[in-house]
């Protein structure tokens, strides 16, 4: 089977799991919003669950993982039983160092709240309801982080539908935490965070029956393995570089802890309508084509490196690119709603819609970091997106602190947009010089042609818009309308990625594990 074959019917069984999940994410956002609104207890919660989720991000997918596959992808070439022994040693190592982490999260929890948003510090019942949150749930660090290397050992293996499907059984866990305390009259913020707590327990616990599939066993293996040096080497440099869209948010968080009550949560609204298209599609193509780009990483095979990493840009691209203009033209509509009930207002809405905007058009350079990213992994490279990443943070605290006075929150998303662009365009310019010329004419030309298609079908949402007044009745005219106006235009057009779309949808060709 081709490889484009393979990453693309891969890709797609994570976005149909990741679907399912932004689906009950949203139900879960619908929830929160319904019954905690924009206020303190929301904000306190925010800045609570950020906490384990930065971690997350950082230390488990944002290092460990992309490190992790694509050396434990070069042990699988070699021997499955030597393979399965460093997966071992480090499953062994993590755990432990999970385990102090949890610990130590919980004990200090102040002093992680001050510094995750320090404006907390002046109102008193805030900053002590973020403390309470933060040590319920801060140990879902651990759950998650060994999810996620469970996760990496089963993509390398070849399985994609268990993982892909575990991230719907968090939004499950906390949509019925919240419906239990409506219920039964308990407070609901607390019960929110045990939730999350026993989702990353569900979310382990799917995945562990694949792994004894396997032959995987769970028993710790304290023992030296000359790869783990390399492993722990690797990951220093890429808990910065492989997310700097995180820790942006992160920066986000604290100087929005400065502006106006409710800054925090329109800027976290408004970035999980961003991560909708995001996780369905550059997530999916990142996550499927990592062992295939690590595996001809390790051969050398540089050109075909170079068209696997162009194939999965452009059609993320050809996807990206009409969500994106979808979701600026849409902003108002979508938010109202999914979000406007409840204690969650109009000022609200629209608070939330400038942030929106300001992440939207940010888009596509958030997907390209993603895959770039990757292929500098693929490579066991992480000094060079670490040293890129470190200028951007510093231009994003520098251009943050500049524009949150004049656009408040709005100004912080632009931000995070900005420094994606130029994050994007220093590592295209040093994957370069590393493998050679990336974009040919027929990649430009791909773009430029679902640019087009996008933009067409961006003035028909226009028109539908000004003609309905209901948001329900515009987003159940214009996203149908959007979709097939969009793959319209892209016909007329050539699209070649209308083929990779089939793929998707209709190939059978690959075993689902």
């Amino acid at each position: 089977m081709g490889v484009k074959a393979k990453v693309t019917r891969a890709a797609g069984i994570y976005t149909l799991g990741i679907l399912v999940s932004r689906v009950l994410g949203f139900g879960r956002e619908i929830a929160i919003a319904y019954f905690l609104g924009t206020g303190l207890a929301a904000d306190a919660f925010f800045v609570a669950f950020r906490l384990p989720n930065l971690w997350r991000r950082l230390f488990a997918e944002g290092s460990l993982v992309i490190v992790f596959v694509p050396i434990f992808s070069e042990s699988l070439l070699k021997s499955r039983l030597e393979a399965f022994k460093l997966a071992r040693i480090v499953w062994t190592f993590l755990g432990g160092i999970l385990s102090i982490l949890s610990i130590l999260g919980v004990i200090f929890a102040p002093w992680l709240v001050k510094l995750i948003a320090p404006g907390f510090s002046t109102l008193p019942a805030k900053f002590a309801l973020t403390i309470n949150l933060t040590r319920i749930m801060f140990p879902y660090l651990f759950f998650i982080c060994l999810t996620a290397l469970a996760i990496a050992i089963l993509n390398a293996l070849g399985y994609f539908a268990a993982p892909a499907f575990c991230y719907a059984l968090l939004n499950v866990s906390m949509i019925v935490s919240l419906l239990l305390a409506h219920h039964f009259g308990w407070p609901g913020v607390y019960c929110l965070a045990i939730g999350v707590m026993i989702g990353g327990l569900l979310q382990l616990s799917l995945q562990l029956p694949f792994l004894w599939k396997e032959g995987f066993s769970l028993k710790p293996l304290w023992e030296y393995h000359p790869v783990l040096k390399r492993i722990l080497t690797l990951m220093g440099p890429a808990v910065i570089g492989a997310a700097v869209y995180q820790i942006s948010i992160f920066i986000n968080t604290i100087l929005a802890s400065f502006l106006p009550s409710g800054s925090v949560s329109y800027l976290y609204y408004a970035d999980r309508l961003v991560q909708f298209p995001l996780a369905l599609f550059a997530f999916s193509f990142g996550t499927a084509s990592l062992p295939t780009l690590s595996t001809q990483a390790v051969r050398k095979e540089f050109e075909v490196f170079k068209q696997t990493l162009c194939f999965s840009l452009q059609t993320v691209f050809f996807l990206i690119l009409p969500a994106s203009i979808g979701l600026i033209i849409l902003r108002v509509p979508i938010i109202t709603a999914i979000l406007q009930r409840g204690a969650f207002s109009q000022i609200s809405t629209y608070a939330t819609a400038q942030a929106l905007w300001c992440y939207a058009i940010g888009l596509i350079f958030f997907a390209a970091l993603r895959l770039l990213n990757n292929a500098f992994y693929a490579l066991q490279d992480t000094k060079t997106p670490v040293k890129i990443s470190a200028w951007c943070l510093v231009g994003n605290i520098i251009l943050g602190l500049i524009l949150m006075h004049p656009f408040k929150h709005a100004g912080l998303a632009l931000t995070t947009s900005i420094m994606a662009l130029l994050n994007v365009v220093f590592l295209v310019y040093f994957l370069q010089k590393r493998v050679g010329p990336l974009f040919s004419g027929l990649f430009c030309q791909s773009v430029a042609k679902t640019l087009l298609a996008s933009l067409g079908m961006g003035l028909v949402l226009l028109a539908i818009k000004h003609c309905l007044v209901s948001p329900i009745k515009i987003l159940a005219v214009d996203i149908p309308v959007g979709v097939i106006t969009f793959f319209i235009f892209a016909y007329m057009l050539k699209c070649s990625e209308i083929e990779s779309i089939k793929q998707i949808l209709w190939r059978k060709t690959v075993k689902i594990k």
